[in-house]
């Protein structure tokens, strides 16, 4: 009898009842109302879902991100193998590669003039930057706080890990992929303070067929130009240009659709998971993780307005043939934040289209943050 009472009181007590504590629960929490984001607002569920559940999982049973150093066995959780590729910058630059082999730069091309609101919206991650320094934090973990401000989850994890700050990775990782998601709550109050309602109504004319010479010229011209300037930036720009290539030259249809599809949502999986697995209610419910997510905050709206104070800019300059508000697409969230300037645009005149517009700002902030990511790490000599 005493056998039977001691077994079942170890089952009971192995049990995660007994090993929960507020700070769990609190974590638990989060993770549901990010499922319920995910899924029943739609707030890019693709990212949040797997998250959410890492999340979820780690805070009921820690051992799932169990170092294999810290185990009797020497067998690490199962999570903790995914994370490994986050620290080496693996997924990310895998990711960028889907994104390149997902991505028509078209709109970019035959509009060259969106680099410059691209670059103007990455103004965000520098103010974070020199705001992170102010807070107590290293120069290094400012420059990857900081780069949350691009809203790009990717970009975060690899300079991340390339700087050495994966203390700060699950913090970080979460704020860029949660903005990232709130996009179109966000940034529309941002676009909408910063314009008149004559300038949203403002039409832009057609933009020029672009040639197929030209989309494969793209890919080869921006990866020998950014690379021969920062070659940190390799990994990111090399693979996001890759997975356009395989796009744009036609002649390796499967290693686009594996690239785009199966490929990318394998490596979301594994990415998402781990990284909000990361989050455990030992390691995120610190002050630092406030500070984190309100920087981040900070610069995703510096980031917004610098864009379309840009577009502002540009407006005057060409005498109204620009929509500021396609400016804010300059933040690297692809396509949402396009999609959120075509919806601000439409909301002042409903026979105003703006996506493609809005498309160029929007692939060139991806390659921005990637430069800004790349220009920090040569700052550091990374």
């Amino acid at each position: 009898m005493s056998y039977v009472t001691e077994t079942l009181g170890n089952l009971i007590h192995q049990t995660a009842f007994f090993n929960l504590s507020w700070g769990n629960l609190l974590m638990i929490l989060v993770a549901l109302v990010f499922l319920y984001l995910a899924i029943k607002k739609g707030y890019e569920p693709l990212l949040l879902v797997p998250i959410a559940f890492g999340m979820l999982l780690v805070n009921m049973y820690p051992e799932i991100m169990a170092n294999p150093e810290d185990t009797s066995n020497g067998v690490g959780g199962l999570l903790h193998y995914f994370y490994i590729l986050d620290e080496w910058s693996i997924l990310p630059s895998l990711i960028f590669m889907g994104v390149g082999a997902m991505t028509d730069f078209g709109p970019l091309i035959a509009n060259p003039i969106s680099f410059l609101m691209g670059a103007a919206a990455q103004l965000g991650i520098y103010l974070a930057y020199f705001m992170a320094i102010l807070m107590g934090f290293s120069d290094k973990a400012a420059a990857a706080i900081s780069i949350i401000g691009g809203a790009d989850g990717p970009t975060s994890i690899f300079l991340c890990g390339k700087l050495g700050q994966t203390q700060y990775m699950g913090p970080i990782a979460v704020a860029a992929y949660s903005y990232m998601s709130l996009v179109p709550i966000i940034q529309p109050p941002i676009m909408k303070a910063l314009t008149t309602e004559e300038e949203r109504k403002i039409k832009m004319e057609q933009l020029r067929p672009v040639s197929k010479l030209e989309r494969i010229l793209f890919p080869i011209i921006v990866t020998i130009v950014v690379v021969l300037i920062l070659p940190s930036t390799a990994p990111l720009i090399g693979m996001l240009m890759l997975g356009n290539l395989f796009r744009e030259s036609g002649v390796v249809k499967q290693l686009t659709e594996t690239a785009s599809n199966a490929l990318m949502y394998i490596v979301v999986i594994l990415l998402g998971t781990s990284v909000g697995a990361s989050t455990s209610a030992e390691a995120f419910l610190k002050m630092d993780t406030l500070k984190i997510v309100a920087l981040g905050m900070i610069a995703f709206a510096f980031g917004t307005a610098g864009g379309v104070l840009l577009g502002k800019l540009l407006c005057k300059v060409t005498k109204g043939k620009i929509n500021p508000l396609i400016g804010s697409a300059g933040v690297s969230a692809v396509p949402m934040a396009a999609r959120v300037s075509q919806k601000v645009g439409s909301e002042a005149d409903p026979s105003n289209f703006l996506l493609m517009h809005a498309m160029g700002p929007n692939v060139a902030g991806v390659i921005g943050t990637a430069v800004a990511a790349g220009t920090f790490m040569a700052i550091f000599g990374v």
